[in-house]
């Protein structure tokens, strides 16, 4: 899940790396950059994901978020050392760009949002998971889940513990 953000006019206050915000700040903050600013955001499937890996894939949704906004950027910050490839502009990389810039901060706090959303909801759906709690990232009680009930349709193929799950379940 990534998203492209475009400000026009006022910054919100209050924006900083997602990672450092509470997930009720963000919620707040999340409708205030929708209202503030052109928006995009892409999801790179878990079958891309499995076909190119996690990086090839992130880099495509990146992308493909770029290129979906509704106005075409001049220059696109992005936060890492990697360029997306086809971007129809500029392109500047940034180490720790999302405690470093708004726009990426934005971006990071837009994607997360809606990755939290739909992983709530993906919780919902396979309640002996706890996608809604760990998000899916790989926590102990991740890995008892994938134990106790092998993998679910919303794993990756390409994650190891699945893999791991399913040569043990002779899948």
């Amino acid at each position: 899940m990534v998203a492209a953000v475009i400000f026009e006019g006022r910054i919100p206050p209050g924006l900083d790396d997602s990672k450092r915000l509470t997930a009720d700040q963000r919620e707040s903050l999340f409708d205030l950059i929708l209202a503030k600013a052109t928006v995009s955001v892409a999801v790179a499937s878990r079958a891309r994901i499995d076909r190119m890996n996690i990086l090839r894939a992130s880099l495509w949704a990146m992308s493909r978020a770029v290129v979906a906004l509704a106005r075409r950027p001049d220059h696109v910050l992005v936060d890492g050392n990697m360029e997306p490839p086809n971007l129809p502009c500029p392109c500047e990389t940034i180490i720790g760009g999302d405690g470093l810039s708004v726009s990426i901060a934005a971006a990071s706090i837009v994607a997360k949002v809606t990755r939290d959303r739909l992983m709530a909801n993906v919780g919902r759906a396979f309640p002996d998971y706890g996608f809604e709690r760990h998000m899916g990232y790989s926590t102990p009680e991740h890995f008892e889940a994938l134990r106790e009930h092998g993998p679910c349709p919303y794993h990756r193929q390409s994650f190891a513990p699945v893999r791991e799950q399913q040569l043990i379940l002779g899948l």
